[in-house]
């Protein structure tokens, strides 16, 4: 039975404005097969269409797994993160609550956040393994790490069975 979507990439990066130029190395970091979800929300469309365009061209070339998040659909799409679309549908959780309202809503993989401490959110409560552990117990989904995440932090997770890791500052190093 053919499948309705790239497999689910174990590594991800998350775009972010404030990688500004560093956005190019980090791409070329990733491992052929990972997934990059674009974020750009705050750029005017025709600035976040060339943008994208960008991106679209280097994970063809390196094998990447590109989403959207946010916005109108992107040509070389290949699904959508916190939204319904075609391909791979990745959703944002935060909650037990939440997993399950993206489970519903047709989500193929759930990036569960902040796992630990995290630039992107200052002083933002965190879940940790143990809170984490519970979050996801008992689901038959993908679940991707977010908030904090790196090699080494993801190891620390390998006994919850969680599928990879997303991050934006981890590949800029």
């Amino acid at each position: 039975m053919p499948t309705r979507h790239p497999p689910i990439p174990r590594l991800w990066l998350m775009t972010d404005p404030r990688l500004g130029d560093r956005l190019w190395p980090a791409l070329e970091r990733l491992p052929r097969g990972s997934g990059v979800i674009f974020r750009h929300y705050l750029l005017p469309l025709p600035e976040r269409r060339a943008l994208f365009a960008r991106i679209v061209k280097i994970a063809r070339r390196r094998g990447l797994v590109l989403l959207r998040a946010g916005g109108a659909p992107m040509p070389g799409e290949m699904g959508t993160h916190g939204q319904r679309g075609r391909g791979l549908i990745t959703w944002p959780v935060h909650s037990r609550r939440e997993a399950m309202e993206a489970i519903r809503a047709g989500a193929d993989a759930l990036l569960v956040s902040p796992v630990f401490p995290t630039r992107s959110h200052p002083g933002a409560p965190v879940l940790g393994p143990v809170r984490l552990g519970l979050l996801v117990g008992g689901l038959s989904i993908p679940i991707i790490a977010l908030g904090g995440m790196n090699p080494h932090s993801a190891r620390r997770l390998q006994s919850l069975g969680i599928h990879g890791w997303a991050a934006i500052d981890a590949w800029n190093r």
